[in-house]
């Protein structure tokens, strides 16, 4: 499992639902906001402005000066966003902001124009991070876009692939044969040889990453695409940058806002990642949200949770021991892919369902359903290919953090970690020693840098009952970015990510806040 689960899981979860469906038998609001953000700039519906040089900006005239060629996308069948506003482009960056007259690397981009119909209404574009990392802003803003109607009425919305990622030279660390293997190494080796392989496998990602992209590893940092966030904001003729970032997505931002301090405009972090956690931290984080949502499940289900957790726990050992058939020919649910599919399904309360049916066909002996849900995680398709989303979330993650800790760093924390959570703990714990494992490219910090002082307001938003970013780490996050900046909008609900899931009190203070500038007051609640 990645350090930061990703977002893009909510939008397949949501998918499984509608495939799935036929198979499974008010708020309190402060209404005295007040002003912020940074002011509108008229500009014609739906054109670039001439872009123009930054004054600060130390990069090449022919980087901040480039034109983007904004045509229509390619892509045909699944591949081709729907729609015919969706145009995309290349931006041209360093790939080595130490040496910005050196090589450069392209960052795929793509945009719908404002549906602003007076000239004076847009007030810039709207950048979109969907998470990962490793997410492709290219496929999910168009996935997504149909809960942003109302931002598009002001602003362009934009996305890109960070770095590394899909369209931006996107990394493959293994072959679909040597992913399809790995979805069957035991995630908690219990004797020697188990550990071996599995520390082994994950020495055998790193190198591969290396032979894929050995001059690129080094600059797929998360600050490097923040740098790469303030090149497209020139590009685009933006005084300031107008921002939308969801889980990983929010540490990208908070990075942005450290870096460019006074080019922050009106941004928004849903689902924030808490920045004063390092590799180990987000791993128990993420235990002690799963489980809390998992219990949050189980109550709903009408279980005790401390029955249905360990009966729950009890068919992962089971699974550990023996993996069960499925109904696809030549695969078998292993303990793997099991303890994925039951996370990817935590994700939103809408498919708790489907985990409710998959969970009693395990017990009678058939893993199909925990496949399936497994199979959205991983993005494997029907033919048994996979995107390269994990490569690339890998490859940055690592390259971002310093701890590398070691396996019997790991066994140490297991009994921590399965106190925390009986069925999440030991995978969450030993994954701790094997996601970075033998990287070949030193890490650059021990946490996230987020701080921002003078940056405009900043919109934090967490969920009470985010699996994979806990709560507690929106009001780190307000807090980091610094006392005048942080703003938390608490939601008190289920799932991971907040935005357009149903609560008018979160959708209209956020929409105030990126339409309006009104930053609402700190603290704020928002209740079914």
């Amino acid at each position: 499992m990645p350090r930061f689960v990703r977002s893009a899981a909510l939008a397949t979860t949501v998918t499984l639902v509608a495939a799935l469906a036929a198979g499974c038998s008010g708020s309190s609001d402060d209404k005295n906001g007040k002003s912020g953000g940074s002011g509108e700039r008229p500009a014609a519906q739906g054109a670039d402005p001439e872009p123009r040089p930054d004054p600060s900006s130390t990069l090449p005239a022919a980087v901040v000066s480039q034109k983007l060629d904004w045509r229509a996308c390619e892509g045909s069948g699944e591949d081709a966003p729907p729609g015919d506003e969706w145009r995309c482009a290349t931006l041209k960056v360093p790939l080595d902001y130490a040496k910005p007259d050196g090589g450069t690397i392209g960052i795929a981009l793509i945009r719908a124009a404002s549906t602003a119909k007076k000239r004076g209404d847009r007030i810039g574009s709207l950048v979109f991070n969907f998470g990962g990392p490793g997410g492709s802003g290219v496929s999910m803003l168009p996935a997504f876009a149909g809960s942003y109607g109302d931002l598009r009425e002001r602003y362009d919305l934009v996305s890109f692939d960070p770095r590394g990622v899909a369209g931006s030279e996107g990394l493959r660390c293994r072959s679909d044969k040597q992913t399809r293997a790995a979805e069957n190494r035991d995630p908690t080796p219990d004797t020697a040889a188990e550990e071996k392989a599995y520390l082994a496998d994950a020495a055998a990602f790193g190198a591969g990453c290396a032979r894929d992209a050995k001059k690129l590893l080094p600059h797929v940092s998360t600050a490097d695409a923040a740098r790469d966030m303030d090149v497209l904001r020139q590009v685009i003729g933006d005084e300031k940058l107008h921002y939308f970032g969801i889980s990983y997505g929010t540490e990208l931002g908070g990075t942005y806002a450290h870096l460019f301090p006074e080019k922050v405009g009106r941004l928004t972090l849903d689902a924030p990642v808490d920045p004063t956690a390092g590799a180990v931290g987000h791993a128990r984080n993420q235990a002690r949200g799963f489980q809390r949502a998992l219990e949050n499940y189980l109550r709903s289900s009408g279980e005790v949770p401390g029955t249905g957790t360990r009966k729950i726990a009890a068919l992962l050992r089971r699974l550990d021991a023996k993996p069960l058939r499925t109904s696809t020919p030549g695969r078998r649910l292993s303990e793997s892919l099991a303890t994925t599919g039951i996370l990817v399904a935590l994700y939103s309360r809408q498919t708790w369902p489907v985990l409710t049916d998959a969970l009693e066909k395990a017990e009678k002996g058939d893993g199909s359903g925990l496949l399936e849900l497994a199979d959205t995680y991983n993005e494997r398709s029907a033919s048994g290919t996979y995107s390269t989303q994990s490569h690339s979330q890998r490859a940055i993650a690592c390259r971002d953090t310093k701890e590398r800790p070691t396996a019997a760093e790991a066994k140490a924390r297991l009994a921590r970690f399965r106190e925390i959570s009986p069925v999440f703990g030991g995978f969450m714990a030993w994954d701790t020693a094997g996601w970075c494992h033998d990287w070949p490219v030193a890490g650059l910090q021990d946490t996230p840098e987020v701080s921002a002082p003078g940056a405009a307001p900043v919109l934090v938003v967490g969920t009470t009952g985010d699996p994979a970013t806990p709560y507690e780490g929106a009001r780190k996050m307000a807090d980091e970015l610094g006392e005048g900046v942080g703003v938390q909008l608490t939601w008190k609900g289920e799932g991971h990510g907040t935005y357009g899931n149903g609560s008018d009190c979160v959708d209209g203070t956020v929409n105030d806040y990126l339409l309006k500038g009104k930053v609402p007051r700190d603290g704020k609640v928002c209740a079914p």
